[in-house]
């Protein structure tokens, strides 16, 4: 019988960094699907095929993080339910999600495979890779069942206080995901296709593990087929706590998608530059990422206990660990940037310098996004996910996007300089942050207004 885990008694370090390691881990070895796809086109491709995998996973991943957002609704439900001991909802929050993702997985492969080419165009891909990067999106997107069912597995999981199991499926997965591109990248030459083909693949195995761990171990409540009907009650609460992340992930990665249609626009060396460069960004940002996703949780518990005090020093807690490992990301990128480069666009050095200087921008956020995205996962789990959106799209669209255009006017253009939108974007959304958690704190009914 799986177990829940109590994350409203007790130690809060210990426990948080427990729940957050396996967390990061996954995390990594999901965003290795993206890098290994990169590299090994990298190595035995040309630049045209490093920027259609580079464009066209950007693409991919700006839907995975839309569906991973509204996941969390069902994360931070789940959550609130066993904070406040009402087992008995737990399960018609599972039943009513698989109804709610059913339907969305329908409706994105449909959309994606319809709009691929559009899509290739508005990113404005290079000549070159434009026919390779269409391949990539199409190919991913006939796979999209298996990205929102693993999310939606990995939701619930986490809903119950369980990071080990998405980590164990998603490092086998992972492991097949590197074997699929050397065989139909390196072996068939299938260049960015292969790569697609090999990620939609290995997510597939994912998804039947977490089945078949579900199925072995049950879950510690009562949960049958019965369950599994549209509770209208129940998904307009998931919808309403997880549609506000969704909007707010899919507008943060529309501004980067803007960002890399402006320097696709700049030729096809810079396009892969930060093509490169982003998929290191990725990295950057596992451990502020893995927080977010745990405090989420770990707050939603403790807010549904009427424990916010907990929520608020879990909080603190991240900011401070997670700063630590930022420092580090910040050496290595900023003063090592060529090194990390080549590991993507070995034998490429136009390649590596443009990403090496996109790449130092990216560095002085790795200072910042620490405290940005905890408070991000203490308000997700206070039910204040419209406020987190809000925030996210002053970020976006306030200050990034035209940071970036206005950078990428001036002549001659610097990749630092349009790099640097994303620090002076993640400044702001913090000094809001804070206004706001002053704000909310003051009231313990505010805090728990959102329940």
């Amino acid at each position: 019988m799986q177990k829940t885990k109590n994350f409203t008694q007790g130690p809060i370090l210990g426990p948080l960094m427990r729940f957050t390691l396996p967390v990061l881990a996954a995390l990594f070895l999901q965003a290795m699907y993206g890098a290994v796809d990169l590299a090994v086109v990298g190595w035995f491709g040309t630049e045209a095929d490093v920027s259609a995998v580079s464009t066209g996973s950007q693409i991919m991943q700006t839907i995975t993080f839309v569906i991973t957002g509204l996941a969390m609704g069902t994360t931070i439900l789940l959550g609130q339910k066993l904070g406040q001991k009402k087992e008995d909802e737990a399960g018609k929050v599972i039943g009513s999600s698989i109804c709610l993702f059913g339907v969305l997985t329908v409706f994105v492969t449909v959309a994606m495979l319809l709009a691929s080419g559009p899509l290739a165009s508005l990113m404005r891909a290079p000549q070159e890779a434009f026919g390779k990067t269409v391949d990539y999106v199409r190919v991913c997107s006939a796979g999209s069942i298996f990205i929102v069912a693993y999310n939606l597995l990995g939701s619930v999981f986490r809903g119950l206080g369980d990071s080990k199991t998405p980590l164990m499926a998603v490092a086998i997965a992972c492991v097949c995901n590197i074997a699929g591109d050397l065989f139909f990248v390196a072996v068939l030459d299938m260049a960015a296709a292969g790569a697609a083909l090999a990620t939609a693949l290995s997510q597939a195995v994912s998804v039947i593990i977490c089945f078949f761990i579900i199925r072995k171990r049950g879950l510690p409540f009562a949960f049958s087929r019965a369950h599994i009907r549209f509770e209208r009650k129940i998904i307009s609460k998931v919808v309403l706590l997880g549609s506000p992340i969704a909007l707010q992930d899919l507008l943060v990665s529309a501004s980067f998608l803007a960002i890399l249609a402006i320097v696709n626009g700049l030729g096809v060396v810079a396009s892969a530059g930060v093509g490169v460069a982003e998929k290191l960004c990725v990295f950057i940002m596992l451990i502020p990422s893995a927080y977010m996703q745990s405090l989420s949780a770990f707050s939603a518990q403790n807010i549904g206990a009427g424990k916010p005090q907990r929520a608020r020093r879990a909080m603190g807690y991240g900011m401070l660990t997670s700063f630590v490992f930022g420092a580090a990301a910040f050496y290595f990128s900023f003063f090592h940037g060529e090194v990390l480069a080549a590991l993507f666009a070995k034998g490429n050095p136009e390649v590596i310098t443009a990403a090496a200087q996109y790449l130092k921008a990216y560095a002085i956020d790795a200072l910042l996004i620490s405290v940005l995205f905890c408070f991000g996962g203490y308000f997700n789990g206070c039910g204040r996910t419209r406020f987190v959106m809000i925030q996210g799209i002053i970020g976006a669209f306030g200050v990034r996007i035209p940071v970036s255009y206005l950078m990428s006017r001036r002549v001659p253009v610097s990749l630092f300089e349009v790099g640097l939108a994303t620090p002076c974007s993640t400044v702001i959304q913090i000094l809001i942050c804070a206004v706001y958690f002053i704000w909310l704190v003051r009231s313990p009914e505010r805090e728990r207004a959102a329940l």
